[in-house]
């Protein structure tokens, strides 16, 4: 699998840019961060900030590399690389109107409540927003 760039955008007022979307696989609506797959020859910061801006409207500032994770070690090499992004700017509505139903800042602190309740699965998301929960930037 291409490698993958994810961010978390967090406004510095305890809130992450999200996005809610239908994913079919699982037949689901889930809260999700923007990210996508790493382009040959394209530095993945430059990756993850991309596709904030595409999916969401907003551009991140002052990104910084968060880790990185296999979310299927033992079948698959997907390696996804995670960023954060201390603050972001409105330019305009989403590039790619297909990515999310809508998109909203939403309090980091309601974060582990929505992955019980089944809103937050995806692994990249999970991994990243459970990071900054653990070791919150400064």
């Amino acid at each position: 699998m291409p490698k993958a760039a994810i961010m978390v955008v967090l406004d510095g007022l305890g809130n992450v840019l999200m996005m809610w979307r239908h994913r079919f696989i699982i037949d689901r609506w889930v809260w999700e961060l923007p990210g996508g797959y790493v382009d040959p020859d394209e530095d993945p910061a430059i990756t993850a900030a991309r596709e904030v801006e595409e999916e969401t409207g907003w551009r991140p500032r002052d990104v910084r590399p968060l880790g990185s994770f296999q979310p299927s070690v033992g079948t698959t090499d997907a390696e996804n690389l995670l960023y954060v992004a201390m603050g972001a700017d409105h330019i305009g509505d989403p590039v790619d109107i297909n990515e999310a139903e809508r998109v909203r800042w939403i309090p980091l602190a309601s974060v582990r409540d929505r992955m019980a309740r089944g809103e937050i699965v995806g692994a990249a998301s999970q991994v990243a927003l459970l990071h900054v929960l653990a070791y919150p930037p400064t």
